[in-house]
C-alpha cells in the first residue's frame, strides 16, 4: 500500500536520491520510492539544489531549479524547530508502522480460519471499536463498502445458522437410528410427508452434514465368493447385465456371500432379489454352502410372491446354481435360468453390490461376528429392515416394499 503522509526528511532523500543518481529519471526513481512523478517533480522545486548528476559522471543544471531563488541561511532558532518538528514526525510515523504491524500480527491469527475473505470481515468487525474501520480495511485489503454491506447481512446469517443448527439436530436423529445413511436417504427421510414450504434441498444436506460431521458408514470393498464349476448344460444369460424390470415378480438376481464369525468359521447367505423393486423376495442362511442353501432361498422367494411361474432367475456358475437338483427345482417352480459368464462379476453386479452393502453397514469396523448367533439377529435385523425401511436410491428413496405398493397402486382395477 502507498505511503501517504511523507515526512520532510523522507521528501528531501528522495530529492538528493534523484540529484546524485547519474543517469536517474524523475519516472523512474518516482516508481522506486512508490510515488507519483509529479509529487517528486514537486519535491524537487521545492528542496532541490538545481544540480543532477547525468550518467557520464557530469553535473548538470535541472532546469527550474537552476533559477530558483537560493534558500536563505537558517538560524539557530529555526534548525531546532524544524529538527523537532522532523523528529515528531519520525515518531509519529514510527508509531504508525508500529500500530499496523500489531492489527496484522492479530489478523493473522484469523486468516487460518477458512473463508479468507469472510475471515477478513469478522476481525474487521472483532476491532472496529479499538481502530478506525478506514484503517483496518486498508490494512487486510478489502473494501469498506463490502464490509458494511457483510455487516447489514448479519442476522440473515445468524438467522441461517440457527436453522442449520435446528436441520443438524434433525439429522442426527436420523442417522442414530441407522448411522449408514448419507445425505440423499436422509433427504429423502427428511421430506417424506413434509409440507411443499418445509422441504429441504439434498445440497443444503449434505452441506449441514459436512460441516458437522455426519457421515454415512463407509468401507473399503473386498471379496470373492463363488466357487465356480463346469456345468453340464449351457445356460444362456437372459439379462445381458440389465437389472431392470417392467413389473414385480419377472426377473431375480441371487448369489452366495460369507458371513465371517470371530472363531474362523463362516455362515453363508443366499439371496433371492427382484430386479423390478430390489426386494428380497427370498434368502436362507446356513452353515454351509450345499444346494440346500440355494433352493431353500427360491422356496422362500416362492413363499413371497405365492407365485413365479414364468420369472427368470439369473446367478453366477456357482456349483451350487448349475447343479441338477437346483434345476429340477426351477423347473417344478416354472422358472427359467439364466447364468453371467464364467469369472466376470459384473453380470451379477446387482447381488454382488447387495452383499457388499449388507456387510458394510452390518459389519461396519468390524471384520467378523462374534459368534452364530448373534450374527443370525443382526443379519435377519438387517434383511427385514432392507425390505421395510431402508430407502433405496433405485426406488427413489423409497424402500422396495413401498415401492412394489405404489407400483400396484397404479395399476387399474378389476372391472
Amino acid at each position: 500500500m502507498a505511503r501517504k503522509n511523507y515526512s520532510e526528511q523522507f521528501r528531501r532523500q528522495a530529492v538528493d536520491l534523484y540529484e546524485s543518481t547519474p543517469g536517474a529519471t524523475l519516472k523512474g526513481i518516482a516508481a522506486d520510492l512508490g510515488v507519483e512523478r509529479a509529487t517528486l517533480k514537486r519535491w524537487v522545486d521545492q528542496y532541490g539544489t538545481g544540480k543532477h548528476t547525468t550518467a557520464d559522471g557530469k553535473t548538470t543544471s535541472t532546469g527550474s531549479g537552476a533559477h530558483a531563488d537560493p534558500v536563505p541561511a537558517e538560524s539557530a532558532e529555526e534548525k531546532i524547530a524544524r529538527l523537532e518538528a522532523e523528529n515528531a514526525a519520525l515518531r509519529a510515523e514510527k508509531t504508525k508502522l508500529s500500530t499496523e504491524r500489531e492489527i496484522l500480527r492479530q489478523a493473522a491469527k484469523y486468516f487460518g480460519r477458512g473463508d479468507a475473505l469472510v475471515t477478513r470481515f469478522q476481525f474487521v468487525a472483532d476491532h472496529s471499536t479499538t481502530y478506525e474501520v478506514k484503517r483496518l480495511c486498508g490494512l487486510v485489503e478489502i473494501e469498506r463498502s463490502s464490509y458494511y454491506a457483510w455487516l447489514k447481512a448479519a442476522p440473515a446469517r445468524h438467522a441461517r445458522a440457527a436453522a442449520d443448527a435446528q436441520l443438524a439436530d434433525r439429522i442426527r436423529s436420523i442417522h442414530g437410528e441407522d448411522n449408514t445413511v448419507g445425505a440423499p436417504r436422509v433427504t429423502a427421510e427428511l421430506n417424506d410427508g413434509a409440507a411443499a414450504g418445509q422441504r429441504v434441498n439434498h445440497k443444503r444436506v449434505a452441506r449441514v452434514m459436512r460441516e458437522h460431521g455426519i457421515r454415512g458408514y463407509q468401507r473399503k470393498r473386498r471379496v470373492k465368493t463363488t466357487i465356480p464349476e463346469p456345468a453340464d448344460r449351457k445356460v444362456p444369460d437372459l439379462l445381458n447385465r440389465d437389472f431392470t424390470a417392467d413389473a414385480p415378480n419377472l426377473k431375480y438376481v441371487g448369489d452366495i456371500t460369507y458371513l465371517p464369525l470371530a472363531d474362523g468359521n463362516n455362515l453363508y447367505l443366499a439371496t433371492v432379489i427382484d430386479c423390478y423393486s430390489r426386494r428380497l423376495a427370498g434368502w436362507a442362511v446356513a452353515d454351509h454352502m450345499r444346494t440346500e442353501l440355494v433352493t431353500d432361498a427360491l422356496k422362500a422367494a416362492q413363499a413371497t410372491r405365492g407365485n413365479l411361474a414364468g420369472a427368470v432367475f439369473h446367478s453366477d456358475h456357482g456349483s451350487v446354481y448349475t447343479s441338477k437338483d437346483y434345476a429340477r427345482l426351477c423347473h417344478e417352480l416354472g422358472v427359467t435360468q439364466s447364468m453371467g459368464a464364467i469369472g466376470t462379476s459384473a453380470d451379477n453386479s446387482l447381488a454382488e453390490s447387495f452383499n457388499a452393502t449388507l456387510k458394510r453397514e452390518v459389519l461396519q469396523d468390524h471384520n467378523t461376528w462374534p459368534d452364530e448367533t448373534t450374527c443370525h439377529r443382526q443379519v435377519f435385523r438387517w434383511l427385514v429392515r432392507y425390505n421395510t425401511r431402508r430407502r433405496h436410491s433405485w426406488c427413489n428413496y423409497q424402500s422396495p416394499n413401498t415401492h412394489e405398493t405404489n407400483y400396484t397402486a397404479t395399476l387399474p382395477s378389476a372391472a
